[in-house]
C-alpha cells in the first residue's frame, strides 16, 4: 500500500477535504440518527411509563427484554451481514445481486423469530427465570413479553426491510418508519398503560400491546416505502424469492460471522442480564435506566457507523486490481477520516452524557433513593467507556467488518467477551459483592480495551476483501 508521503507526492492529502464527501456521509448518517433517535425514544418512554408503576414492574419488563436484545441482535447481526455483502454488489453496479441478497436475509429473520416466538410463548416462565430469580419480577414478566413475543417477525422483516434501503443509499425510509412507530407506541402506551380515554388501565401488557400494534403499523410503512415509492432497486416480491447458489453460499461464507458476532453478543448481554438479574431490583433498575439513556444517546455514533459501513463498502466493491493506486489512495484517506470522526463523536457524546445525569434521574421520581443514587453512578461510569465505545466498535464494525474482515471481528469480540468480560464481572458480582457500578464497569471494560486492537488492525490495512469476486467469475 501507499504511504502518506507518496500520497501527498501525488498530490493527495492525509485526510479528506472535499465538503461534498461530508455532506453524503451526513446524508447517511443523520436519517438513521433521527431513526434512532426516534426508536430509542420510544423505548425511554416505556421506561419512563412503565418506570412510574413501580420497581417490580420496570424490573420485570428488563427480564423480558433480554429476550427482545437477543433477537434485535440477530436481526441487525443479519441486516449487517447483508449490508457487508449487498453495498459491495451495489457499488459494483450489480442492483439484482442486491434484490437476491435482501430476499435471503428476510428469509433467515423471519424463520427465527418464529421459533424465538414459539419459545417464549409456550416457555416464557422457564426462559425468564434464567434472568432472575424473584417470582414476582417473574410474574410481571411473563405478562409482558407473552404479548410482546407477537411483535418479533414484525420487528425483523421491518428492519431487514429498512438495511436494504440503506443499502442502496436510502437512508430516509428508517426515518419515516420510526415516526410512525414514535407516534403509534407513546400514544397507546399512554392510553393502554394508565386506562385513558375509556380503555382498562392494562399496566405492563397495555406497554406490550402498544409496541405490538407499533411494530405492525412500521412494518406496513416500509413495506409499501419499498414496493410503492423506492426508485433505486424497485424491489418486487417474487424477486424476494429468487434463488442464487453462489449468493447463497457467499451469504453463508461471509455473513456468518458476522450474523454469529451479534448474536454470540446478544447472547453475552442475556448472560450479563442473568448476572444483574441477581443483584436485586434497585440495580436491575439502574442498569435499566442507564441502558435505555444509552440508546438514546449514543445515535449519532451508531448512525456513524452505519453511514462508515455502507460507505466503505461501496469503496471497496468499487475498487480495480492492485493496480488501482488512485482508488486505494482514496480508501486510505475515506478510513483515517472517519476514524477521527468516530473519536470525536465519542467524547462529544461522553460530555452530553455528564452534564445531563441529574436531569435525566428527574424522569424517575417515583423511584426510590438507593435506586436513583445506583443509577447515577452506573451513568458515570458509562460516560468513560461509551468513548471506547464510539472509536473501536465504529472502527471494527462499520469499516473492518464493512470491508470484507468478517471472521477477524467475530473472534476479537469472542476473546474479550468469555476471556474477560464475563468472568470479571461475574467474580465482582458474586465473589467481591462489589457495588453494582463496579460490576457494571466490569461489564463494559471490554470497550475500552478493544480501541487498542482496533486501531492496530484498521492502520495494518489487511483487512479489504472483495466480495464481489466470487460472483463475477461464475
Amino acid at each position: 500500500m501507499q504511504t502518506a508521503e507518496k500520497a501527498r507526492a501525488r498530490g493527495g492529502s492525509f485526510f479528506i477535504r472535499d465538503g461534498k464527501f461530508y455532506a453524503g456521509l451526513a446524508a447517511l448518517a443523520l436519517p438513521v440518527a433521527a431513526q434512532n433517535i426516534i426508536t430509542y425514544a420510544v423505548q425511554l418512554a416505556d421506561n419512563v411509563m412503565v418506570g412510574s408503576l413501580g420497581e417490580t414492574a420496570l424490573s420485570g419488563v428488563y427480564l423480558a427484554s433480554q429476550i427482545s436484545t437477543f433477537l434485535h441482535m440477530f436481526t441487525m447481526g443479519t441486516a449487517a451481514a447483508m449490508t457487508v455483502l449487498a453495498s459491495q454488489y451495489w457499488g459494483k453496479g450489480d442492483t439484482k445481486s442486491v434484490k437476491t441478497i435482501v430476499g435471503i436475509a428476510l428469509r433467515a429473520c423471519t424463520f427465527v423469530s418464529l421459533l424465538l416466538w414459539a419459545a417464549v410463548f409456550f416457555f416464557p416462565a422457564q426462559i425468564l427465570s434464567l434472568f432472575g430469580g424473584e417470582p414476582a419480577v417473574i410474574e410481571m414478566g411473563v405478562r409482558y413479553i407473552r404479548v410482546l413475543s407477537f411483535s418479533y417477525v414484525f420487528f425483523c422483516m421491518t428492519n431487514v426491510l429498512i438495511a436494504s434501503m440503506r443499502c442502496v443509499k436510502v437512508a430516509r425510509a428508517g426515518l419515516y418508519t420510526s415516526l410512525v412507530a414514535f407516534v403509534t407506541n407513546v400514544f397507546l402506551n399512554w392510553v393502554l398503560i394508565f386506562g385513558k380515554l375509556g380503555f382498562p388501565a392494562l399496566g405492563v401488557v397495555g406497554a406490550a400491546l402498544a409496541t405490538l400494534i407499533s411494530r405492525i403499523a412500521e412494518f406496513c410503512v416500509i413495506l409499501t416505502f419499498v414496493l410503492k415509492v423506492d426508485d433505486r432497486l424497485k424491489i418486487r416480491i417474487p424477486e424476494l424469492f429468487a434463488r442464487d447458489r453462489d449468493l447463497a453460499r457467499d451469504f453463508l461464507r461471509y455473513g456468518t460471522p458476522v450474523i454469529l458476532g451479534d448474536v454470540f453478543w446478544g447472547v453475552n448481554l442475556m448472560v450479563q442480564g442473568g448476572i444483574v438479574g441477581r443483584l436485586g431490583e434497585a440495580s436491575i433498575s439502574a442498569i435499566s435506566i442507564a441502558n435505555t439513556v444509552y440508546q438514546v444517546i449514543s445515535v449519532g455514533i451508531f448512525g456513524m457507523r452505519e453511514a462508515s459501513a455502507v460507505t466503505v463498502g461501496a469503496a471497496v466493491g468499487a475498487l480495480g486490481d492492485e493496480s488501482d493506486t488512485e482508488g486505494y489512495d482514496n480508501l486510505h484517506r475515506l478510513v483515517r477520516t472517519l476514524q477521527v470522526i468516530f473519536l470525536g463523536m465519542g467524547i462529544l457524546t461522553s460530555a452530553v452524557l455528564f452534564v445531563l445525569r441529574d436531569f435525566i434521574l428527574m424522569l424517575y421520581p417515583n423511584l426510590d433513593a438507593e435506586t436513583l443514587a445506583a443509577a447515577k453512578s452506573v451513568l458515570t461510569v458509562m460516560c468513560v467507556w461509551v468513548v471506547g465505545t464510539a472509536y473501536q466498535m465504529s472502527t471494527l464494525t462499520g469499516i473492518v467488518r464493512a470491508g470484507g474482515s468478517t471472521k477477524f471481528v467475530l473472534i476479537n469480540d469472542l476473546i474479550f467477551v468469555w476471556c474477560v468480560v464475563i468472568p470479571s464481572s461475574a467474580i465482582a458480582a458474586f465473589v467481591f459483592k462489589a457495588p453494582v457500578w463496579v460490576v457494571y464497569a466490569c461489564l463494559k471494560c471490554d470497550q475500552i480495551l478493544k480501541c487498542i486492537v482496533a486501531v492496530v488492525k484498521v492502520n495494518r490495512w489487511n483487512w479489504m476483501v472483495k466480495l464481489t469476486a466470487t460472483k463475477a467469475k461464475a
